[in-house]
């Protein structure tokens, strides 16, 4: 089920918008959601590695937070320079949680 939302952009963002929907075939409400989708699974992303390096969550949960596999979480891990604490004892609470 999808809503209708309202805000405004800054021209600047909205000729950017129309620019990469006239570019791409689209109407600006598709490249809206896009867009949207993007940047909710990079905030997603940085969500979860903030609380990851915090310890406040294991990789299990921090890949559930982004969205990704395990795999691909520890992955995003190493890209910020992350070393994962994933031993004996995190997989052993990881199972348990399933």
């Amino acid at each position: 089920m999808t809503h209708l939302v309202a805000l405004r952009l800054p021209k600047k963002i909205r000729d950017d918008v129309d620019e990469i929907a006239k570019q791409e075939g689209k109407d600006r409400s598709s490249v809206m959601r896009e867009l949207i989708a993007l940047g909710m699974a990079e905030k997603s992303s940085e969500r979860a590695v903030r609380l990851y390096s915090q310890g406040r969550v294991s990789a299990w949960k921090a890949a559930s937070l982004a969205g990704v596999s395990l795999w691909e979480m520890l992955e995003i891990l190493r890209s910020h320079g992350i070393e994962a604490q994933y031993g004996l004892r995190e997989l052993e609470a990881d199972l348990a949680a399933l």
